[in-house]
This record gives structure tokens, sequence and C-alpha cells, in this order.
């Protein structure tokens, strides 16, 4: 965005009253007119944003609003006797066919993500990397704590991005974040970077990644409506509902020596791996799990509701797996 100021200050005066005269017009001319050029940083740039898609619109009023086609709510907790909302601190159920929060509990509260923090990184990968991309494992990626989730990588390993991003969603692998944010990035600091500004872009303002896996950090932390904001984006790219929708993978992984060892992923979703059945008539289509200390259980899922509306269900903060799924499944059945 440019203002323009033209300043014009050689006025000759010969006297005290044309000196005055000459003082004021010289200021009102600073304060209003010319050839500076101001530039304002960090502006919103609508129409560089419908440009890059290929949409031309004539006028600044075409512009829709940032959150035309989504799911906005005040700050309110809806009260509904068919949801156990004590078990889980945060709770949110959005229509995408309708626009609509059906359900909402804390939904602006800044919470842990734990390994739903993985969604971003799935995201971005596919956003800036080439699913035939070959990745080579790094030492740093495997050097994971003896309790962590991991899917079994080893250093000096390498497969495609392709098969990385499903040991990444489905077996939740905190090495294969790392080898997504070092391939994609050149490092998980870098990539951590990333992951805010495209946060940022998404509207995600209650959002600071400082991690592509989720493992826990007091500056690491989001909200459950970021999640949404972030997830929804994600489900728009194509390959992600692909991942997250499926049951177990099977991939062929090269060590360094040039030998190869096959893998099993099964999803840690149990809506999608057959272990947790949804409410009659909904059906869950991908999502996410996310569970540490810090951050209790966490779910996010797509689906489809009994009315037939695609919707997005997020439970954060649960104080138990069972009730994860168990609340889980009563807003599911709000429409």
């Amino acid at each position: 965005m440019l203002l323009t100021e033209e300043i014009w200050i050689g006025v000759k005066c010969t006297n005290n009253t044309k000196k005055i005269l000459c003082l004021l017009l010289t200021g009102l001319l600073l304060a209003g007119c010319g050839e500076r050029e101001i530039e304002f940083d960090h502006v919103y740039d609508i129409s560089d944003t419908y440009t890059k898609i290929g949409e031309t619109l004539d006028d600044s009023s075409d512009y829709p609003y940032f959150a035309t086609e989504k799911c906005v709510a005040p700050d309110e907790f809806t009260a509904n006797e068919a949801v156990s909302d004590t078990v889980s601190e945060a709770i949110g159920l959005f229509d995408l066919t309708d626009s609509k929060v059906i359900y909402q509990k804390n939904i602006y509260e800044k919470l842990y993500p734990a390994s739903v923090t993985k969604i971003m990184t799935c995201y971005l990968a596919l956003k800036y990397g080439k699913l035939t991309d070959i990745v080579k494992v790094s030492e740093k990626a495997v050097d994971q704590a003896s309790d962590s989730s991991v899917c079994g990588l080893e250093a000096g390993n390498e497969l495609t991005l392709n098969d990385l991003l499903y040991g990444l969603m489905l077996r939740s692998g905190n090495d294969a974040a790392v080898a997504v944010a070092e391939h994609i990035s050149g490092s998980v600091e870098e990539f951590a970077e990333l992951m805010n500004q495209e946060a940022a872009m998404l509207g995600a303002t209650g959002t600071h990644f400082v991690n592509p896996n989720g493992l826990h950090s007091f500056e690491h932390f989001t909200t459950l409506y970021d999640i949404y904001l972030i997830f929804t984006e994600a489900m728009k790219t194509p390959g992600f509902s692909d991942i997250v929708g499926t049951a177990y993978y099977e991939p062929k992984v090269k060590r360094s020596d040039g030998s190869d060892y096959d893998l099993r992923w099964t999803n840690t979703n149990k809506y999608i791996n057959g272990d947790n059945m949804p409410p009659e008539g909904v059906t869950i289509t991908g999502g996410k799990t996310g569970t540490t200390s810090a951050a209790g259980y966490c779910l996010v899922v797509s689906g489809v509701n009994a009315a037939g509306h695609d919707v997005v269900g997020i439970v954060l903060k649960a104080d138990s797996r069972y009730n994860l799924y168990f609340v889980m499944n009563q807003i599911l059945t709000l429409n």
C-alpha cells in the first residue's frame, strides 16, 4: 500500500505577512500532498490473493470477507444435556455445509495440541513438497525418547515423501515429523517458522508452534478453533484426505546399505482402524489423534452426519481415551 505526498518548500517570502502565510502554506503542503512514497509493512493484499488463484475481481467491494465460508461463533458455551462436557477441556462440532458451529466449549482457549500438530506438518509437506521426493532420514530424526511415538525409521533410510506422510499421520511418527521438517525447510527451527507463518495466513492467531510433532513445550500451543481452521484447509489439499482416511499402510523402506525392509503402520484413529464405531448414520472420513500428559487425549475427525452434512468434530484434553471417543460420539449426533 502506498501513500503519496507532494512536498513543496521552495516558497520565497519578502515580508512578515508573507512569511506567516508562507509558513502556513508550507505546513499544509508538508502535511498533505506529494511525491514521497510511504510503504506499510505486513499489508494484507487481497488483490494479490485472488490473482494467485486465477480470479479477477473488478472492484474491491467484490472481495468476500475472510470468514465468508467459515464457521464463526462468539466465545460462548453451548449447553446440551446430551453432551458430557466435563470430561474434556474443549469441544467443538462444525457444520461445514451450513457454515455454523453446532456445539462449542472453550474453542478459543489456548491448549497444547500434542500430535494434532502433525495436521499442519502434513499440510505444509503437501503444499511445498512433491510426493515423489526421496527423503533421507537423519540421525536427528530418529533420536527420539524411548516412550516417543515413532514409525520405526532408521538413520540413513530413504523413502518417498508420500510414504513418509503415511508414517506421520497413521502411526503418528515423531521421527517422520522431523524428517519432513528437515526435507521441507532444512531444519526443525526453520520449519517451525514456516508453520507459524502459514498459521497466521489461515487466521489461526491463537497458535504458536516450535516443533513439527507436538512434543510438549510451554511455547507450543493452539486453540480448538485454530485447529478447525488448519484442518479444514488441509482437507482441501490434494492427497491429505486420502492419507488421514487410510486404515493401514505398508511401505517398503530402503536402508543405507541398499537393502529394503517392510513396515506396517496402522491408523491411531479408532474410527478409521475399526476399533470404535461412530453413531448410527455418521460416516468418519479422516482425522488425527494426539496424546501427551500435558495435552491429555485429543481427537480431530472429519465426516458426514446423519443429515448428510459435512462436519468436523474436535475434542481436546479429554481425561481418558474412552471418554475421548465417548464425547466425540455424543457431539456427532447433534445437528
